[in-house]
């Protein structure tokens, strides 16, 4: 009987499937049709990754001074990122569809910040009169 060779990508060496791999990624990313995980999804993967390597014991075992490092490193990286709001961008286009300027919008949120029961004389800078006809 004949001797089974390996055939596809078993035939291949590692940096010529890792090569082939990456052609076929870049691709997928130009079509739309790769995944692209979002950070809950990203967070879960590693949270599952961490938590099988303990259970196996192949995690890495920091040292006190490698914590250290680690964590004053990702506070500066958080302390350099902008602010980022957790409401959705207000598009032009969609502000445009409605009829709302910019303006519009700021007026819409300072009346939901101030009190039902305010009246104009409530908002005076202190030491002016109000005058009424």
């Amino acid at each position: 009987m004949a001797e089974r060779r390996p055939r596809g990508f078993a035939a291949m060496g590692r940096e010529q499937q890792r090569a082939i791999a990456r052609l076929g990624g870049r691709a997928a990313h130009e079509k739309g049709t790769a995944h692209e995980f979002t950070p809950q999804e990203a967070a879960a993967a590693g949270r599952k990754g961490g938590r099988a390597a303990h259970a196996k014991g192949t995690a890495h075992k920091w040292t006190p001074e490698e914590a250290t490092a680690a964590g004053r490193k990702g506070g500066q990286a958080h302390a350099r990122r902008p602010l980022q709001s957790t409401a959705p961008p207000a598009t032009p286009s969609a502000t445009a569809e409605a009829g709302q300027t910019q303006r519009d919008m700021q007026d819409r949120e300072l009346e939901e910040l101030e009190p039902e029961n305010a009246s104009n004389a409530d908002m005076q800078p202190a030491g002016t009169a109000v005058v009424s006809s």
